[in-house]
């Protein structure tokens, strides 16, 4: 039979002796030393000063408020009906809309997510378009009220389209206005 106690006193001892046949003591370390102390007394070379760095400029982008460039142009469509509104693109003489207003709730979506689905007329020049938002909900607008998020205002409002204009930045610190209309989505029941 086999004593795994004393097995295991044997390997114990057998490895520590091993460990300990590096640990023999040399007595010449006088070589070391006196290497030790040249190096100590050696000259230190100067430290090189830390290299100048340039000021950081931090990069103020303003392309922000520039049009989309992935988003498509609008194009000018003369006007076809005979309203005697010429809705015209302005060269740049356009004052800043006002910044201070308070904002119609349509305005905190663009144009192109909002869909004209109906009118309502009270009487002669009291007519009100009905839009929807992306949310679904349905929204009574009339002539004079703001749209979008380039400063939308609504010119006139018809049977169907409602006709606006936009005022938008030109690139160059001025402001241009451009001719936008909704027309009335017709439903496409069986």
């Amino acid at each position: 039979m086999i004593n795994w106690a004393s097995l295991k006193a044997l390997l114990v001892s057998a490895s520590l002796l091993v460990s300990l046949t590096g640990c023999v003591w040399i007595e010449g370390t006088e070589d070391l030393v006196k290497y030790v102390a040249e190096v100590q007394a050696r000259p230190s070379r100067p430290i090189k000063p830390l290299p100048e760095f340039e000021a950081y400029e931090a990069f103020v982008y303003e392309g922000t408020s520039l049009r989309n460039p992935f988003l498509a142009v609008v194009k000018f469509v003369a006007d076809d009906d005979a309203d005697g509104l010429a809705l015209q693109v302005d060269p740049g003489n356009t004052p800043e809309p006002n910044e201070e207003r308070i904002k119609d709730y349509l305005e905190s979506y663009a144009i192109k997510n909002l869909s004209m689905v109906g009118t309502i007329s009270k009487g002669v020049g009291q007519d009100w378009a009905l839009i929807v938002d992306p949310n679904g909900e349905i929204h009574r607008v009339a002539a004079g009220a703001y749209m979008g998020l380039d400063h939308g205002s609504v010119i006139k409002v018809t049977a169907n389209k409602i006709k606006l204009i936009e005022t938008i930045s030109n690139g160059r610190g001025g402001w241009i206005t451009r001719p936008r209309s909704i027309e009335l989505v017709e439903s496409k029941r069986p």
